[in-house]
């Protein structure tokens, strides 16, 4: 009996074979597409459904690639040839939230801002605050370690990830970390699966640590200077000072010019990057005139707002950016990551990059922690030759400066190349190992984060 009988047999219509679902599963956002087409998707609707997949996996050595929104940026869910693809959308859940202990448990299908607009009733949200907030999964932000614009401050998903539900590659269901704050028994297995993007085991279920909504007002501060140097310069002052703010985001003079382009806004200065900065709570006045006053004496030009909807406008212009690079061409999105005190010097290099391969890179980067989003764009949908080798001046770059491949999209397909240039021959072979003690077939997302020639 073929793999998709199995699968019929068990789960019924819940397997779904039409050639337009299984195309959709070859891609995400990143713009890579998997070679030939997946054999199955599976839209699962309960934990039963995850495990009866599974163990049809492995008792026919089937590979599976498990699937949130397909909103990612490395190729990490992207399904081909004779592959099953597992889908979690359908498990959107929110099945408890206590207010006194801070924590909610919810299915992985669950939308990032769906999930933040439940909690608001209770007077509480979740903090990871990707881009993608609106289109992205629960899941799929705890496979990726997914971090936002608030992380800074706030923290990135594996701060706000108490526990996790796993289903394991031959269907074992596993109950991993603890409903309390404290909980050190045995090895950190939650924090483990955190970002591991579907090679550990199927996220079904989390335990999610919740904050409760910041009292007071929101003041935001926007900030453009001569150059991006400059704006990356002031904002590692602004960190040096000791304020720490909720959002700190940096465009470059021509991630700024494409956005006003997107929302027909006026031109901005030729050359001139901008910061846009958010404080919130009791101190929010106090902090944003403090920043303001740190910016000026680095070359910017502040003003400050302590109008909420003007700041959310204002803010709209960075949460813009994914739009408008699509509307140049394709777009190799990348998230290399250095110290905070070393984004100045990452900002040289790329504009070494930029000189050398004569291209233009539009980058924006989270400020407050280090985290740059260079983009290549480029004509057509295979990633050019040139690109890669670009890119790979970036990611070596980043290295050299002390900081990493990606700090919040994940490996996937597009960045196995290098990491062992980051981890070490020692550290990379150790991790191919403990994957293999949870998968030990290797049917849990093949050729993802470690080359599959390897």
């Amino acid at each position: 009996m073929s793999v998709v009988s199995l699968l019929r047999d068990a789960l019924g219509a819940r397997v779904d074979v039409s050639e337009q679902t299984r195309q959709d599963a070859r891609s995400d956002r990143s713009g890579h597409a998997a070679v030939g087409l997946p054999l199955a998707v599976v839209h699962a609707e309960s934990v039963d459904d995850v495990q009866q997949t599974m163990r049809i996996a492995t008792a026919t050595r089937t590979p599976v690639v498990v699937r949130g929104a397909g909103t990612g940026l490395a190729g990490a869910a992207n399904a081909g040839d004779g592959e099953i693809v597992l889908s979690l959308r359908r498990m959107d859940a929110v099945l408890e939230v206590r207010p006194d202990d801070l924590l909610a448990v919810v299915e992985p299908g669950i939308l990032n801002a769906d999930l933040n607009a439940h909690l608001a009733a209770h007077g509480l949200w979740w903090a990871p605050d990707p881009a993608s907030r609106d289109i992205s999964t629960v899941g799929g932000n705890i496979a990726t370690g997914a971090g936002g614009l608030l992380c800074a401050k706030y923290g990135v998903v594996r701060d706000a990830v108490l526990g996790v539900d796993l289903v394991l590659a031959d269907g074992r269901l596993l109950h991993l970390g603890h409903r309390s704050v404290k909980g050190v028994t045995g090895l950190d297995l939650t924090a483990l699966v955190v970002g591991s993007e579907g090679t550990l085991g199927v996220v079904v279920g989390a335990t999610l640590k919740l904050r409760r909504l910041v009292p007071g007002e929101t003041c935001t501060v926007t900030a453009t200077f001569p150059g991006v140097r400059a704006a990356a310069a002031g904002s590692a002052a602004v960190t040096a000072a000791g304020i720490q703010p909720a959002i700190m985001e940096l465009m470059d003079a021509a991630s700024l010019t494409a956005v006003h382009a997107l929302l027909g806004l006026p031109a901005p200065t030729p050359g001139a990057a901008q910061l846009t900065i958010q404080t919130d709570g009791p101190a929010a006045r106090a902090e944003a005139e403090a920043i303001a006053a740190i910016l000026s004496a680095h070359e910017g030009v502040p003003v400050v707002s302590h109008d909420p909807v003007e700041g959310d406008r204002l803010l709209a212009v960075r949460r813009s950016m994914h739009a408008a690079m699509a509307s140049l061409g394709t777009t190799l999105i990348e998230d290399v990551s250095v110290p905070r005190s070393a984004m100045p010097a990452m900002f040289d290099e790329i504009a070494r990059i930029e000189r050398e391969f004569d291209m233009v890179i539009p980058t924006v980067a989270h400020a407050g922690d280090g985290n740059l989003h260079p983009n290549f764009i480029f004509e057509g949908p295979e990633t050019p030759a040139r690109v890669w080798e670009a890119a790979d001046e970036l990611f070596r770059a980043a290295i050299r400066l002390g900081g990493t491949l990606t700090g919040e999209h994940g490996i996937g397909v597009l960045k196995r190349r290098w990491l062992a240039d980051e981890l070490g021959e020692d550290q990379w072979r150790l991790q191919r190992d403990i994957a293999a003690v949870f998968d030990p077939l290797g049917i849990l997302n093949p050729g993802k984060v470690f080359s599959p020639d390897a």
